[in-house]
């Protein structure tokens, strides 16, 4: 019997989908969704579960961003083929996006019994919701919001790749918020740090949804609930990135500064009283 039936898939879905490209942690809220439901969140086949339906929020932005993908693709190819193209931003940016994603697989593999284990923890998830919510909150009054997404270097994007790695160690940091924080330090403007975050998602988050699959099928998740959980991701996600772009053009991020501290401090209540089990 899967340990995640279709109804419950469905509700992981829609958490999935409207947290993942926020900065509220998607990790964390699938977790503690997770434990309100009574699954068990540090269960292997709900950790490959949690990872492969992150691909329907991802596939969203594929499709959101399919004609940037197709131009910057498009231009690393022709990179390759001639050296001229090479000086094209597009074709530097496909190839800092590659290796910014080094980082994450490398540590990813090498910590995976402990974001699997003691890290899943719902303690470590209320700690990191509320300590990312200063991180955040600091990041945006510090930026000057002056540089543009065609301004964004290498640098730039290791130090914005690199920082994902808080949000794999720490579930509750958010992969979002771990990076749109970095590129507000390094003063990019709302929408360029927006848009680096979804771009350098892609390829991580993707990788390890793949990872995951032979886990999630083969300890205790049916087809079925994989299936519905993605889609339902997918739907909810698309929604989602639409109306973040068009929020963070003209607010700051102090609404989901609040936000984070307010679940932070809810889950330590509950966690603390045995009302939820971490």
């Amino acid at each position: 019997m899967s340990v995640i039936n279709v109804g419950q898939a469905a509700v992981l879905g829609v958490v999935e989908g409207l947290t993942e490209f926020l900065p509220v942690s998607s990790t964390g809220h699938l977790k503690i969704t997770e434990g309100l439901m009574s699954i068990p969140v540090d269960d292997k086949a709900v950790v490959g579960f949690s990872a492969v339906i992150q691909v329907g929020a991802i596939a969203a932005v594929l499709l959101y961003f399919f004609k940037d993908i197709v131009r910057i693709v498009s231009a690393w190819g022709r990179g390759l083929r001639n050296k001229e193209e090479r000086y094209h931003h597009d074709y530097k940016f496909a190839w800092w996006v590659i290796y910014a994603t080094i980082p994450i697989v490398v540590v990813g593999l090498a910590a995976k019994p402990l974001i699997e284990g003691p890290l899943a923890s719902l303690w470590v998830v209320a700690a990191s919701l509320i300590v990312g919510s200063g991180v955040m909150w600091a990041a945006d009054q510090m930026g000057r919001h002056k540089r543009g997404e065609d301004d964004t270097t290498f640098k730039d994007a290791m130090l914005v790749g690199g920082s994902q790695i808080l949000a794999l160690l720490f579930p509750g940091f958010s992969r979002s918020g771990a990076t749109m924080s970095t590129a507000l330090i390094l003063d990019l403007d709302r929408v360029a740090a927006t848009r680096l975050s979804f771009f350098l998602g892609i390829p991580a988050l993707t990788g390890a949804g793949l990872y995951e699959l032979k886990d999630a099928l083969g300890t205790g998740v049916g087809a079925a609930p994989l299936a519905v959980g993605t889609i339902v991701s997918f739907v909810v996600a698309y929604a989602s990135i639409a109306w973040l772009l068009k929020f963070v053009a003209k607010h700051s991020f102090n609404a989901f500064v609040v936000y984070r501290i307010v679940v932070g401090v809810l889950l330590l209540g509950l966690l603390s009283t045995g009302g939820l089990s971490s």
